[in-house]
């Protein structure tokens, strides 16, 4: 299952942008998440979703991320936004987990999606 994820998050990078023989660039229209974190039970390995609330921080910035349709285990934010980002994952009866910076850059189209998987152990 990590593999399906690692590939969805990273197919993108490889189609998001073209070259053209004249050396113009051609971008899709596509809406590129920067943060993406699957938020997993440290004992059992199951994903955790409800009640589950992922925030990113970069300085005065602050986002809760969300699952969307389709990536129903995956916590999804900073869209199309570059930036370092602290991840903070709550819920009741496990102990918070707080990231270390995590770079989100971007390529000529886009940013560059970064994956982060949290393992989070219960009280």
């Amino acid at each position: 299952m990590k593999k399906l994820f690692l590939l969805a998050f990273c197919l993108p990078l490889f189609i998001s942008c073209e070259s053209s023989d004249d050396d113009q660039i051609v971008c899709t229209q596509e809406f590129v998440y920067g943060l993406n974190v699957v938020v997993l039970d440290a004992a059992t390995g199951q994903p955790l979703i409800e009640d589950v609330e992922v925030k990113a921080t970069d300085g005065s910035y602050h986002e809760i991320l969300h699952t969307n349709f389709g990536m129903e285990y995956t916590f999804l934010g900073a869209g199309e936004r570059i930036g370092n980002y602290t991840v903070t994952v709550t819920k009741e009866g496990y102990q918070t987990y707080t990231s270390s910076p995590i770079a989100v850059p971007a390529n000529v189209c886009h940013v560059v999606p970064q994956s982060l998987t949290v393992n989070l152990v219960s009280n």
